[in-house]
C-alpha cells in the first residue's frame, strides 16, 4: 500500500509548532511535506472490465427495486442479459485472446489479463444468482398475481392434449434432433442458441445416446401462450415431449445449455474491398471460440462433463443457472399489450418550441431552416422529438429545391427511419448526396451493408470509413443556394442517427448556420470522403488528431484559473471514462483544488476522494428510465465558460481509434440548459449513485429528485408556454 500524503506544508507546519507568548521554548520536529503522489500510481484506477460490471449491477438493483412498476423491472431483467452477452462476445472475448496469445496487456490499473478473468467469473456467477432469483423467487410470482403467468406443463390448466396438439402441429415439424455418437460428431452450436441436451438409453441395443435439440426461439415465441397472457416456455413443451422425438428410447436426463462466442472481428486496412471484406467476416463470426457455456444447475454431471469436453472450454467458463436460461426474451413479455398499471406513464417526445409551425398553420411541416436562421438549436432526445428535428431537416433539405448538396454520417441506423430514404429522395432529384457508412458498427454491419447498397444504386457518394478508423461521428451538412450566397446548414449531435433509440436514449443535437463551424465540418466531410490529413480547426475538435490535446489543454486553463484566485468548476458527463491521461489531467486539476463533477454512466476508471489526489472529484452515475447518452464536457473560469457537446467519451477507443466531432456551445442561453441538466443530472436521488473511494457505487436514497421526471416536465412546460406565447 501507498503512504498517506501529508497535507501540511513546511511553514504550517512551523506555525503550528511555535510556542505561545510566554510559553517556555520546546524542541518540535517539523514534518516534512510528502513527495507528490505518482499519478501512474495502479492504486489510482479502477479495472475497466469490473467497472463495467459494476455498471450491469446498478441496472440489475432497478429490476430488483420493488419502487418500479413491474413490466419496468421486467425489462431491466432482459437488458441485463443483453448487456452480459455483448460483454462476454467482446470484451471476454479479448482477454481470451490475450491470455492464449501470451499477451500481457495490462491497463493503468495493473490487472492481468488472467487475474481479470478470475475476477470477471467470480462476479458474474454472483450477478447471475440474483438475477435469476429477482425473476423466480419476485418477478414471475408477481406477475401471476397481476394475471401474467409463466408456468410449465405441469401447472397448465390447459390440458395435455391441447399442449401435445400445439407442439405437434406448431413446434415438432421445425425440430431437428441430433444424435452425437459413432460417425455423428457433436454439432456446431451458434452463438446465444438455446439447446436442449439429452441422455438416453437405447433398451434394444442396452447402450446410451446423447442427442441435441436446438429450440428454435429464432422462428417460434420463446413464451408459448396456451391461454390469455399465460405461457409456457418453449424449451419446457419440447421437454415434455422428448418421446416424440426419440421413439422407443428411455429417457434418462436432460437439460439445458447456452453458449456465448468470440464475436469480435477486425478488418484488415489492405482490404480491396471493405464491404466485402466485413460480409466475409459476418459469417466468419458464427464460428467463433466459445467464451462462456451456461448450463442448467441440476445438469446430470455426464452431461456437464460431456458438453465441457465437446466444447473446449475450461471450468472457469462454465456457469451455473437456477431457473430459466436466457431471459434476454422477457422482452416478448415486456411487449404484451394492456397492463398499463403495470407501467410507466407513456412519454411522447415534444416538437422543440423552435421548430413548431408558426399558428395557422399546424398542418404543415416545420421549417428548420428558418429556425435555424433565426439562431442555433439545442434539442434534447427523447424529451425533444427526432420525427420533427432530424428527420424533418433531412427531408426539408431533400425536397427543397434551393439545397445543393446533403452530406451525413451514419453509424447506426433503424429499418424505419426516414434519414436514408430522405438521402435517397435526394440522389434522385439530382443533388449531391453523400453518406458516410461505417460498416463496422459492431452488431449493425447487415443493416449498414443494406443501406450502402440502397443508396449506391441511385447514385449517391458512398463512403466506407477511413482505413483504420471508425467514423463514430454523428453530423449532417446541408448545403444550400440562398440570394446572399451558399449557406452551410449544420446538425451535430451526441448520439446516432437513429428514430427508434431517440426515444429512449438521451443525447443532444446542435442545428446551427453558424458560418465559421459550417466551413470546418465541411472540410471535414472533405476529409472523410477524400484523403489527407485533417488539420486542427478553430472551432470544431476531431478525433483522433485534434480531441484529447485540446481538452487536456482546457483543464490546463481551468487549473492556472483556480491557482490565480478565479472561482472555477470542472463538470463533464460521459457514458465512459476510461483514458488515463485525461484522469491524471482531473487528478491534477483535484490537487490543485479545482472542483470536479462527473456524471458517468457506465464506466469509470478514476478514483474519487482520495487524499490529496481527487479530494474535489465526485462521480454520479445515473441510470432508469432512459439511457443517458450525451457527452458534454464543460469549464467554468471566472466569467469564462466553455461547453462541448460531440459524440466521444474519454477512452482510447475513441480519442485514437475512430473519427469523432466535438462543437462547442456559444450561445449563454443554450449553455444555461446544458447547466441545468447537468445539474439535474448530478442531483438526482431516485436513479443516481455515488461511486465511493473503495469503489462501492452507492445508490442514493430520496427519491425527491428524478432527473429523467424533471426533464418531461421541464419540456412539456417550455412547449406550452412557447405555444402561448405564439398565441398571444
Amino acid at each position: 500500500m501507498t503512504q498517506p500524503v501529508y497535507s501540511y506544508t513546511m511553514q504550517q507546519a512551523r506555525a503550528e509548532t511555535l510556542p505561545s507568548p510566554g510559553a517556555p521554548a520546546a524542541t518540535t520536529e517539523v514534518v516534512p511535506t510528502a513527495p507528490a503522489r505518482d499519478l501512474q500510481d495502479p492504486e489510482l484506477y479502477w479495472n475497466r472490465e469490473l467497472s463495467w460490471l459494476d455498471f450491469n449491477d446498478r441496472v440489475l438493483q432497478l429490476a430488483e427495486d420493488d419502487l418500479l412498476p413491474l413490466i419496468e423491472r421486467v425489462k431491466f431483467l432482459a437488458i441485463f442479459v443483453d448487456n452480459l452477452d455483448e460483454f462476454f462476445m467482446i470484451r471476454v472475448a479479448g482477454l481470451h485472446d490475450q491470455v492464449d496469445a501470451r499477451i500481457d496487456a495490462r491497463g493503468p490499473d495493473g490487472l492481468a489479463p488472467s487475474a481479470t478473468l478470475a475476477s470477471i467469473a467470480e462476479m458474474v456467477s454472483a450477478l447471475d444468482r440474483r438475477h435469476s432469483r429477482a425473476f423466480e423467487r419476485v418477478i414471475r410470482p408477481a406477475l401471476a398475481e397481476h394475471g401474467i403467468s409463466i408456468i410449465d406443463c405441469e401447472q397448465s390448466v390447459a390440458s395435455a392434449d391441447q399442449i401435445a396438439r400445439h407442439f405437434r402441429d406448431q413446434i415438432f415439424p421445425v425440430l431437428t434432433p441430433l444424435a452425437i455418437g459413432h460417425g455423428r460428431p457433436f454439432p456446431y452450436i451458434s452463438n446465444l442458441s438455446l439447446s436442449l441436451i439429452v441422455r438416453m438409453r437405447d433398451p434394444e441395443l442396452d447402450h446410451e445416446v446423447i442427442a441435441r435439440v436446438k429450440v428454435p426461439k429464432e422462428v417460434l415465441p420463446r413464451f408459448v401462450e396456451i391461454a390469455t397472457d399465460t405461457f409456457v416456455p418453449l424449451e419446457d413443451i419440447i421437454a415434455r415431449h422428448l418421446d416424440d422425438l426419440f421413439p422407443g428410447m428411455e429417457i434418462i436426463s436432460y437439460d439445458l445449455f447456452r453458449v456465448t462466442r468470440d464475436a469480435d472481428f477486425e478488418i484488415s486496412d489492405e482490404a480491396d474491398d471493405l464491404l466485402q471484406a466485413v460480409e466475409d467476416e459476418l459469417r466468419r463470426r458464427r464460428f467463433g471460440e466459445v467464451v462462456r457455456l451456461e448450463v442448467g444447475a441440476g445438469m446430470d454431471p455426464v452431461l456437464r462433463s460431456r458438453l465441457v469436453e465437446w466444447l473446449g472450454v475450461a471450468e472457469a467458463q462454465v456457469y451455473d443457472v437456477e431457473g430459466l436460461l436466457d431471459l434476454s426474451d422477457l422482452w416478448q413479455i415486456a411487449g404484451l399489450d394492456g397492463h398499463p398499471e403495470l407501467r410507466q406513464a407513456p412519454w411522447t417526445p415534444l416538437t422543440h418550441p423552435e421548430f413548431v409551425p408558426a399558428p395557422g398553420r399546424a398542418d404543415e411541416q416545420p421549417d428548420v431552416f428558418a429556425a435555424m436562421r433565426a439562431g442555433p438549436v439545442l434539442v434534447h432526445f427523447p424529451y425533444h422529438s427526432f420525427a420533427t428535428s432530424v428527420e424533418r431537416f433531412v427531408k426539408q433539405a431533400a425536397e427543397d429545391p434551393g439545397v445543393l448538396a446533403i452530406k451525413m454520417t451514419v453509424y447506426r441506423t433503424s429499418d424505419d427511419s426516414a434519414l436514408v430514404p430522405a438521402l435517397i429522395q435526394a440522389a434522385e432529384n439530382g443533388k449531391q448526396a453523400v453518406c458516410m457508412v461505417e460498416l463496422k458498427a459492431r452488431f449493425d454491419e447487415r443493416r449498414n451493408i443494406r443501406w450502402s447498397r440502397a443508396l449506391e444504386e441511385v447514385g449517391a457518394h458512398v463512403v466506407h470509413g477511413i482505413p483504420g478508423l471508425k467514423t463514430h461521428a454523428k453530423a449532417i451538412l446541408v448545403v444550400r443556394r440562398e440570394r446572399e450566397g451558399v449557406r452551410h446548414y449544420v446538425m451535430i449531435g451526441t448520439g446516432n442517427f437513429h428514430a427508434r433509440t431517440a426515444r429512449l436514449y438521451e443525447d443532444f443535437g446542435l442545428f446551427t448556420t453558424d458560418h465559421e463551424l459550417g466551413q470546418e465540418v465541411a472540410s471535414l466531410f472533405n476529409t472523410l470522403t477524400g484523403y489527407g490529413h485533417p488539420r486542427r480547426q478553430r472551432k470544431i475538435l476531431v478525433a483522433p488528431d485534434s480531441l484529447r490535446e485540446p481538452l487536456l489543454e482546457e483543464i490546463s486553463r481551468t487549473i492556472a484559473a483556480h491557482q490565480a484566485g478565479e472561482s472555477t468548476r470542472i463538470v463533464m458527463k460521459m457514458n465512459s471514462l476510461v483514458d488515463q491521461r485525461c484522469i491524471e489531467a482531473l487528478y491534477r486539476a483535484s490537487q490543485a483544488g479545482v472542483p470536479i463533477d462527473l456524471n458517468v454512466r457506465g464506466i469509470c476508471c478514476l478514483r474519487p476522494g482520495i487524499e490529496g489526489v481527487s479530494e474535489t472529484i465526485t462521480v454520479v452515475s445515473v441510470v432508469g428510465r432512459f439511457l443517458e447518452h450525451s457527452r458534454v464536457y464543460a469549464f467554468h473560469r471566472g466569467e469564462e465558460r466553455r461547453y462541448y457537446i460531440g459524440s466521444a467519451d474519454l477512452m482510447p477507443r475513441n480519442l485514437d481509434d475512430r473519427v469523432e466531432l466535438v462543437v462547442p456551445i456559444e450561445r449563454s442561453e443554450l449553455q444555461a440548459e446544458l447547466d441545468d441538466t447537468l445539474d439535474r443530472c448530478l442531483a438526482d436521488d431516485t436513479f443516481g449513485w455515488t461511486l465511493e473511494p473503495d469503489g462501492h457505487w452507492h445508490r442514493r436514497e430520496g427519491n425527491t429528485r428524478s432527473v429523467h421526471r424533471e426533464l418531461m416536465e421541464r419540456t412539456l412546460v417550455q412547449v406550452q408556454s412557447a405555444a402561448q406565447l405564439a398565441q398571444a
